[in-house]
C-alpha cells in the first residue's frame, strides 16, 4: 500500500544554486551541466548582464550573469561558475555564486508564487518551496532567458 502512496505522491527535483544569498532552483530536466567559467571574451555594446561568450566543449555558450538578470546589488566578484541551459535552440551559461544540492520535493512544501516577491523574480519565478533553512525560489527558465521579461521587470 504504501508504494501505491509513493508513486502517487508527486515529487519536484531541483538543481539548487546560491545567488546573493538567495536560494534558487532550476528544474533537474532544464540543466544540462555545472561547469567553471575559465576564458570569456566580452561582447561589445551587449547589455550589462551578458558577461560575455565562452567556448564550452566546441560550443559558443552564452554567459549571463545572474545577479545582474535578477536586479540583485552586490559587490564585483569574479565569475567562477555556472549552471548550463539550453533554450530554443541556443546554449546559456546562467552565472552563479555557488552550486548546491539536487533537491527532491514533494508537492507538500510547493506554493504559488507570494504577492509580496520582489517583482523582478515574480515575472521569471514559476513558484517557492519552503524549506527548514528558508524559501527555495524555484526559476522559469524560459522566463529568464526571455528579453522582453526582462526589460518589463527593469
Amino acid at each position: 500500500m504504501s508504494d501505491l502512496n509513493e508513486q502517487t505522491t508527486t515529487a519536484f527535483e531541483y538543481v539548487t544554486v546560491s545567488v546573493g544569498g538567495q536560494l534558487f532552483g532550476f528544474p533537474i530536466g532544464r540543466v544540462q551541466d555545472v561547469f567553471m567559467l575559465h576564458q570569456m571574451t566580452c561582447v561589445p555594446l551587449a547589455p550589462d548582464d551578458i558577461a560575455g561568450i565562452i567556448n564550452l566543449r566546441g560550443r559558443i555558450v552564452t554567459a549571463i550573469d545572474l545577479r545582474r538578470r535578477l536586479g540583485m546589488s552586490g559587490g564585483e566578484r569574479e565569475p567562477s561558475m555556472a549552471v548550463g541551459i539550453e533554450c530554443a535552440g541556443e546554449s546559456y551559461g546562467l552565472i552563479i555564486d555557488a552550486v548546491g544540492e539536487v533537491l527532491k520535493l514533494g508537492a507538500d512544501t510547493a506554493e504559488p508564487v507570494p504577492v509580496n516577491l520582489d517583482d523582478r523574480l515574480k515575472r521569471v519565478a514559476s513558484g517557492v518551496h519552503r524549506l527548514e533553512t528558508g524559501l527555495l525560489v524555484v526559476l522559469d527558465v524560459d522566463r529568464l532567458l526571455d528579453l522582453k521579461t526582462i526589460e518589463m521587470a527593469a
